[in-house]
This record gives structure tokens, C-alpha cells and sequence, in this order.
């Protein structure tokens, strides 16, 4: 186990959007730095995902010099949009909990609302030390979240993406594999370990930054979504469902919690502790 090494980091700056692939990134309390820090909601409040939405898979946006986001999409004109002051929040719902965000300009809701063809308004979470507690079911007391579906990050190996694309190979659905990773939209992907060995660990250090594994993560109809063209399959959940249901849900990858916080790059070595 000598060998496993980081392989790859991510992130989605608004949640739901397309993935951003770096060569370093912050680890901070609550998830890597400027990970989910964005989303979008319905007229109720409601987290909007690809899950109602494949096309925000073809949504792009980019981290802008203070903070702001650069949102473009085909046939879209781009459109860049600032941090919003804090002068008031609105309740989001985040698969659950609730959470306070503040409200994005007007423009950044007209730009999205136009795209998706549903009302929806942009949010961002300006305080992330203190607005969403980690779900106390498996969190330890004072770990935070962003608007990650439930916890700072999500970690996965190739060795366990080339295991299930061999079972897929097996199975009806042949066609629609192999599968790339971004099906699983991973923070963190580990190389140099064996297929399936995330299933183990419980404390595991990435270059200098230890992370708690809290729980194994459930899969959703999020995973059938080509990311290059918005359009949904069988798989991976049919194969998932066959080989790898846990508890109750249908796994791949594992969620982590930050114990410390520095900076993780591409190459380091990742370290099994427990």
C-alpha cells in the first residue's frame, strides 16, 4: 500500500455544474477550497441538481479572482458574477437540512433560469465554518459542510472504477462502459491501490492533510448522466446494484472529513492509517 498516490482533484465550484480538474488545491474544514461553495434553487428553496437537471452537467463555471464565478454554457453569452454581499440570506434545502445562503444578483437568476427553462435562483454560502453542521449521524462534534451533498469530500481509486467497468463488461448494459470517473464527481482520486480497498479504511493522510473516512458514499441516478452530454443509461447503477449494495445503499467511494487542513497536489503519496 506503499504506493497509492493522489491521481487526480476536483471541483465544482456551483454544485451540479461541470467539474474543474487542478493540480493543487486548499483543504479546509469544510471541503476543498471553493468546492460547492455555489448552487442553485427552485422557487421553494430546494437545492436544484443534475438529478432534475442532466443539463447542468453541460454548465460551466469558473473561479474568478475574488471570489466570483465566469458561467458559460453553448449557446449561451457568458456572464460573470460576483460574490453578493451579505445583506441577507434565504433558507436552502440541502437533501434535507436547511441552510442559509445568500441570494447571487439578478442577472446570475436570469442567466440560469434562461438556460435550464425552469425558475431557479443562484445562491452562495458566505459562511461555511458555521452554516451547515456535517450530518450529526456520523460527524464528529463541530465538523461543517458546504453544499455538498452531505459531507467535505468525496474520495475514489482507479482500481475500483476498473473492477466495476469489468463487471459492467459483463453484464446487459456492455455498451454503455467502460465509464469515466467523472460519472462518480470525486474530489479526490487515489491510483496504486486495489480495487474495492476504500472499503476498509477509517483514517487515511493525503501529502500533509489527514482526513476521517465517515461512511461509505450511496449512489444516485447522478451516476447514469453522460457528463459530456447530459443524456442518462442503466449504468452504473445497475451493475452497483448487483455487486456492490452496502447497507442498504448501492456504493462507490468514500465520503471524507477533513482532521487538518494544508494543501493537497497532484502526486502526493496517500497514506493508509487506519
Amino acid at each position: 500500500m506503499g504506493n497509492a498516490t493522489l491521481q487526480s482533484i476536483h471541483v465544482h465550484p456551483i454544485k451540479a455544474f461541470r467539474s474543474i480538474a487542478l493540480r493543487e488545491a486548499a483543504v479546509e474544514p469544510w471541503g476543498l477550497a471553493g468546492d460547492r461553495r455555489w448552487a442553485l434553487i427552485d422557487d421553494g428553496g430546494k437545492v436544484v441538481t443534475q438529478r432534475e437537471q442532466p443539463r447542468l452537467a453541460l454548465a460551466a463555471a469558473e473561479p474568478m479572482a475574488g471570489g466570483g464565478l465566469r458561467l458559460s454554457a453553448a449557446g449561451r453569452t457568458p456572464l460573470t458574477v460576483p460574490v453578493p454581499e451579505p445583506a441577507g440570506t434565504v433558507t436552502v434545502s440541502v437533501f434535507g437540512t436547511k441552510v442559509e445562503a445568500v441570494p447571487a444578483e439578478e442577472a446570475a437568476h436570469a442567466w440560469c433560469t434562461a438556460y435550464l427553462g425552469a425558475d431557479v435562483r443562484l445562491v452562495h454560502l458566505d459562511d461555511p465554518a458555521t452554516r451547515r453542521p456535517v450530518d450529526p449521524d456520523f460527524a464528529l462534534p463541530g465538523e461543517t459542510v458546504s453544499l455538498a451533498d452531505g459531507f467535505p469530500l468525496l474520495v475514489t481509486t482507479l482500481a475500483s472504477l476498473d473492477a466495476l467497468n469489468s463487471l459492467l463488461a459483463e453484464g446487459d448494459h456492455a455498451q454503455e462502459g467502460p465509464l469515466p470517473m467523472n460519472r462518480f464527481r470525486p474530489n479526490v482520486v487515489v491510483a496504486g491501490t486495489a480495487p474495492w480497498a476504500e472499503d476498509s479504511w477509517s483514517h487515511i493522510a493525503i501529502g500533509e492533510v489527514d482526513f476521517r473516512v465517515a461512511k461509505p458514499c450511496g449512489r444516485c441516478v447522478v451516476t447514469t448522466t453522460d457528463q459530456s452530454t447530459a443524456a442518462r443509461g442503466a449504468e452504473p447503477l445497475r451493475t452497483l446494484a448487483r455487486h456492490r449494495r452496502i447497507g442498504g445503499s448501492l456504493v462507490f467511494g468514500q465520503n471524507l472529513v477533513p482532521r487538518s487542513t494544508g494543501t493537497i497536489r497532484v502526486g502526493d503519496p496517500v497514506r493508509i492509517l487506519g
